[in-house]
C-alpha cells in the first residue's frame, strides 16, 4: 500500500482518488465527506491540501491530499470489514514511510569520500584560524602590553639601586633618576618607563644595569 502514498510538503500524502479507490467509493463522496470536516474541523488545512491531478481525459479535477492525521479522520466513517482492513494497511504504510523519512540516509562511497574531504578541509580551515587567533594574541602580548604594576616596581628598583650605587648625595640622586628615566624612555621610544613593552622588560633592566651617567662616562 506504500505505493499509494506521495510527498507533499515534505510528509506522507495519500490522494483522496486514491482513497476511493480502495475503499470503492465514488471520488466525489469522498471529496463531500472532506468538504464535511472542513466545515468542523479548526486544523483543517493542516491534515488536508487541495490541488488537482489530470483524469483520464487530461482535465484537471479537484482532488485532496491528507496526511496520515487528515486520512484517520476521514477513514472512521468508513464501516465493514473491508474498510477496518484498508484502514490498517493505510496506517501501515503512513509508518513505514514516516519512518524512513526520520532515518538519516546512507552515504553512498562517493558521497562519504565527499563528507570526508569537505570535513578535512573545514577543519584545516579552522586549525588555520586558530593559528592566525595565536599569532594575534602573541603579537599582542609581545608588542603591544606594557608593564603591570608589579614588573613597573622591578625597572624603578633596578633604576633606584644603580642611582643610589653610584651617587649618594639627595641633589645628585635626584638629576641622576631624571637623566636616567629619560634614556630609558629614548632607548625604547615610550613616552614613560610604565610604556615599555612587557617583551622589553628584561632589556631594560640590563640596559639600567650597565648604565652609567654622563659626568663620569
Amino acid at each position: 500500500m506504500e505505493n499509494l502514498l506521495v510527498m507533499h510538503n515534505q510528509q506522507a500524502v495519500v490522494s483522496s482518488l486514491n482513497v476511493a479507490e480502495s475503499f470503492e467509493k465514488r471520488h466525489d463522496n469522498v471529496m463531500r465527506d472532506v468538504e464535511t470536516l472542513k466545515k468542523d474541523v479548526l486544523n483543517f488545512e493542516e491534515m488536508f491540501f487541495e490541488t488537482t491531478e489530470p483524469d483520464r481525459y487530461n482535465r484537471d479535477r479537484r482532488i485532496y491530499l491528507m496526511n496520515r492525521d487528515g486520512f484517520s479522520l476521514l477513514a472512521m466513517g468508513f464501516t465493514g470489514s473491508k474498510a477496518i482492513h484498508f484502514k490498517v494497511e493505510y496506517i501501515n504504510a503512513f509508518k513505514a514511510m514516516e519512518k524512513e523519512l526520520t532515518q538519516p540516509k546512507a552515504l553512498s562511497e562517493k558521497e562519504q569520500l565527499m563528507a570526508s574531504m569537505r570535513l578535512s578541509l573545514e577543519t584545516a580551515e579552522e586549525i588555520q584560524d586558530v593559528k592566525r587567533e595565536i599569532a594575534e594574541v602573541r603579537d599582542i602580548a609581545e608588542n603591544q602590553v606594557t608593564l603591570d604594576h608589579g614588573e613597573q616596581r622591578r625597572l624603578q628598583k633596578a633604576v633606584a639601586i644603580k642611582v643610589y650605587e653610584i651617587e649618594s648625595d639627595p641633589s645628585g640622586q635626584r638629576r641622576m633618576f631624571k637623566e636616567l628615566y629619560r634614556e630609558i624612555k629614548d632607548r625604547f621610544a615610550v613616552a614613560s618607563y610604565k610604556d615599555v613593552k612587557r617583551k622589553d622588560l628584561q632589556n631594560a633592566i640590563r640596559y639600567v644595569d650597565a648604565w652609567l651617567p654622563r659626568k663620569v662616562s
